[in-house]
């Protein structure tokens, strides 16, 4: 519980009605998208400004209170839990769109803005955020900065970092810096503007980002793959890409992926193929054209049974919700599911894929794989019951396994999703003593107090790597 003289202050700066103790509301925000991590917090507290958040964050340091900045808690590595208690700083009333810049190709925010919403107000203006994770209906840009968020057209446009031109940031002693601005060129002093984004919160408290726009793409295509072999559709990748072409969008799901959102979505995607390719490119309508028939052609020379061009916009948004809901149609099978983000060189793909169903049959268990494939990003998922401890310890090898070989092909145990609490115990495998040495040491000067979204990304102890065994 909170240090009565500690609330009586928060109240002050914050207002009675945004300060929410009471069970109900600790309880709602005791959790995110991550299965099997829950922590009540102390309070939960909804600023209204920068300042504000200022005079809240001195208090916790002075007070020594851990704080857990949110958004909507669509993280999934246990990044918005709080599970050293304290505060959810809510940000539910700094959630406006602040200035579209036409003429600087910007938008400035403050991070409760909702990510569609974004999109869609800078695409009335015939301007593009490229940025777009799957849960963007529901989650926030400080969310999406936090977790250096990415999505269906990363591997042509980039994640949420590539889009960061400037942030207001509250340190952990209260002050507001602002990093970075509206320029095309900024080499002055060190890159903080980069260093936050994708911190989790272990840095500072964001309360304003100014984003980049481009302008619009001219037309878009879409088509669908099919193919009966695993490692055939994963070599049409490294081979789209070898061939000089750049897709806005280059999605795989495997057969037991397809098979369930086609029971979710039901826009008739094929059940009856081991895997699919969604393939998206946008542009001149002359180019895309041209990329849409080279892609087609690589596609049926790797054996693709079959290559259906989207024959209406509507029949391509049908297509990206299918491949969106894919976590969502997953969490209908069992009470549990457990999705990861395993990312590896784009070449490395077909060995990936074959190594996720080694893996699953190594230790029993049922893996269903997909995700962003163009730019090596996969997402093996486990539809399970955390209630099955004897599952969920062959669950949990299987994904040391698979982090453990997606690090040997020269990847990486997260590309998308942060590394929270959840994967922090493996973090030391990517980047080795030294450097999680290098990363405490910033942690250190920025927030000694340890204050900051304590536990994330930092673990008490390593985890012992599992060998895959054939």
């Amino acid at each position: 519980m909170l240090n009565k003289e500690f609330k009586e202050k928060l109240i002050l700066v914050a207002g009675k009605q945004n300060v929410e103790d009471s069970n109900a509301s600790r309880l709602v925000y005791s959790y995110d998208a991550t299965p099997g991590f829950q922590s009540l917090p102390d309070a939960v507290v909804s600023p209204r400004s920068a300042n504000e958040v200022s005079e809240i964050v001195k208090l916790c340091s002075e007070y020594k209170v851990p704080i857990v900045p949110r958004g909507s808690g669509t993280n999934l590595a246990g990044g918005t839990c709080p599970t050293q208690g304290g505060i959810v700083l809510l940000f539910k009333h700094m959630n406006k769109i602040l200035e579209i810049d036409e003429e600087n190709l910007t938008v400035t925010v403050q991070p409760g803005a909702v990510t569609l919403d974004l999109i869609n107000q800078v695409e009335a203006k015939g301007l593009f955020y490229p940025p777009d994770p799957s849960s963007m209906k529901i989650s926030t840009i400080g969310g999406n900065i936090n977790e250096n968020s990415g999505g269906l057209r990363g591997l042509k446009y980039g994640v949420t970092r590539d889009y960061v031109m400037a942030l207001e940031i509250v340190l952990a002693n209260g002050d507001i810096i602002r990093t970075g601005g509206k320029l095309a060129k900024d080499v002055a002093g060190y890159d903080f503007t980069r260093l936050f984004t994708g911190s989790e919160g272990t840095l500072g408290i964001l309360t304003e980002a100014t984003l980049k726009l481009i302008p619009m793409p001219e037309t878009k295509s879409t088509m669908l793959a099919l193919y009966q072999d695993l490692e055939a559709a994963a070599r049409s990748v490294s081979k789209i890409i070898a061939g000089k072409i750049i897709p806005a969008t280059l999605e795989f799901l495997d057969q037991p992926t397809l098979k369930v959102v086609e029971d979710f979505a039901k826009i008739g995607l094929p059940t009856d193929v081991k895997a699919v390719l969604l393939i998206e490119q946008d542009g001149p309508a002359d180019l895309v054209s041209k990329d849409m028939l080279k892609m087609a052609e690589i596609c049926k020379q790797e054996d693709a049974v079959s290559v259906q061009l989207a024959k209406t916009a509507e029949e391509a948004e049908a297509l990206r919700t299918a491949r969106r809901s894919a976590l969502s149609a997953l969490a209908r099978l069992k009470p549990t599911t457990i999705l990861e983000d395993a990312t590896v060189p784009r070449s490395e793909i077909a060995k990936m894929v074959t190594a996720i169903n080694e893996i699953g049959e190594t230790y029993n268990v049922q893996i269903c794989t997909f995700g962003h494939a163009g730019d090596g990003n996969l997402h093996p998922t486990v539809a399970t019951d955390a209630r099955n401890h004897e599952e969920m310890e062959r669950v949990e090898q299987a994904f040391a396994a698979i982090f453990e070989k997606a690090i040997e092909l020269g990847g990486t145990i997260t590309g998308e999703h942060g590394v929270g609490e959840m994967k922090a115990p493996y973090l030391e495998w990517k980047l080795g003593t030294a450097g999680i040495h290098a990363m405490k040491a910033i942690k250190d000067a920025l927030d000694p107090n340890g204050i900051m979204n304590p536990g994330k990304i930092f673990a008490k102890d390593t985890r012992k790597r599992v060998v895959v065994t054939s």
